[in-house]
């Protein structure tokens, strides 16, 4: 068993396909048209070979209501690794990502949150050696 699609509610997903891989550098997997929706996804071209995380559009109100409740209380809906979160730190901060914080180290990782313009907050991770 393996797992090779994880999903992000996100409030409207042409904003989303933008920021995931113009900002975030993620490259567009699939963009297949299901009615007012997409089947939408991207990858990234550092992780895995076919893991892909879709952009779920917003169009359940609980899943609103639940996506709202984790950003205002600061938790993270989903978690990035980077092998050199400074460096990753410097390059999203000088593409307009904003941060909650500078990188803090917490026990064995190193860890800082981002907000991904389309109602959530992403952490970015870097496991210390």
């Amino acid at each position: 068993m393996q797992i090779t699609l994880t999903s992000l509610l996100v409030e409207d997903q042409e904003h989303a396909l933008h920021f995931y891989t113009a900002v975030l550098g993620f490259e567009k997997k699939h963009d297949i048209p299901m009615g007012r929706f997409r089947w939408l996804t991207v990858t990234s071209p550092e992780g895995a070979t076919g893991v892909e995380l879709v952009l779920e559009p917003v169009a359940f109100a609980p899943a609103r209501v639940y996506q709202k409740a984790l950003f205002d209380a600061g938790i993270p809906a989903t978690a990035f690794m980077t092998q050199d979160i400074d460096a990753e730190f410097r390059q999203l901060a000088g593409r307009g990502v904003q941060f909650r914080s500078a990188p803090q180290a917490l026990g064995p990782i190193k860890a800082v949150l981002f907000e991904d313009t389309c109602g959530n907050l992403i952490n970015l991770v870097q496991p210390v050696a």
